[in-house]
């Protein structure tokens, strides 16, 4: 789904904003208001993110880890081991860890090189001018910032924080008098969020215990009534009640689980709608963080 975390109509609807992101862009010689050039910027920086990440190196390093700190383990439970070949293990075990920390570490400072690409570098820095000037950001990919989810808390290359610019009149004036024209209107009007979007936010995440206390019901339903088959104790079999009552959370679970399925189409036709809206001029507001994961799932 290509939907920019803001698109160049709401940097350019402000002044200050847009001469600085001018700055940044003719320094990074990319224009960061032109959405397919930011469009095409991303999914190039993205690629290369991804290479990095399954990097030989990155696996090598982690199954060289993993082998060297083994190693130790398995010798040890070895008895008929000789005294010299435990040494010679423990030798190549260190030798594992070295290798493989040193494989790790270079992995990750190729992976921290492309994620400081002077170009995303740029693009950050421009999220954060135009958060500075209060022009809201529909959402941040989480790996555009070195997370892993929305959710992830600071990444290790996070949108630069600057202070807030204060508002100095009605930008058709700024315009007016450096010589612009007024800013157009937005084409495309934002979609309103329906009933069945709000629904699945607050609901996404509730449930999912059906499953698990299902099946917990069906082990104490048959551990009880195999109890009675095996004691003289037939009052075990009363646990057979427990079967129905699992059947029936299953039940609802299932239910619960189709109506979250069906909420969640909705939303992301919503999201899909958002990104049309933005593709068309149109200034978005930031996604609640239940639509920015959907975002990064589709």
């Amino acid at each position: 789904m290509d939907l920019l975390p803001v698109n160049g109509a709401a940097l350019a609807a402000d002044p200050r904003a847009a001469e600085a992101i001018r700055a940044v862009s003719a320094r990074h010689e990319v224009d960061y208001m032109d959405d397919g050039a930011v469009s095409a910027l991303l999914a190039e920086r993205r690629r290369a993110l991804d290479a990095q990440r399954r990097h030989p190196s990155a696996w090598l390093g982690i199954l060289a880890l993993a082998a060297g700190l083994l190693l130790p383990v398995v010798a040890s439970t070895i008895r008929t081991l000789s005294e010299q070949r435990l040494i010679a293990a423990l030798s190549v075990s260190g030798c594992l860890v070295v290798v493989g920390t040193a494989l790790v570490v270079y992995a990750y400072t190729r992976w921290r090189r492309a994620l400081n690409h002077p170009t995303l570098a740029g693009y950050r820095e421009t999220l954060g001018i135009a958060r500075a000037h209060g022009i809201p950001l529909t959402h941040i990919p989480p790996w555009l910032e070195g997370k892993t989810s929305p959710e992830g808390g600071k990444g290790a290359a996070p949108v630069p924080s600057y202070p807030p610019v204060e508002p100095s009149g009605e930008a058709d004036q700024v315009r007016q008098a450096d010589g612009l024209a007024p800013a157009a209107p937005s084409p495309v009007a934002v979609p309103p969020k329906p009933a069945a979007v709000s629904e699945y936010e607050w609901r996404v995440n509730e449930g999912g215990w059906h499953t698990e206390a299902g099946c917990l019901l069906i082990l104490l339903g048959g551990g009880g009534a195999a109890y009675a088959a095996t004691s003289s104790e037939p009052g075990g079999y009363a646990a057979l009640i427990l079967v129905p009552v699992a059947l029936y959370a299953w039940l609802i679970g299932s239910r619960q689980g189709n109506e979250k399925e069906r909420l969640r189409q909705e939303a992301l036709a919503y999201v899909r709608a958002i990104a049309d809206a933005q593709a068309a001029g149109a200034r978005v507001p930031e996604l609640s963080l239940e639509l920015r994961k959907l975002v990064d799932e589709a």
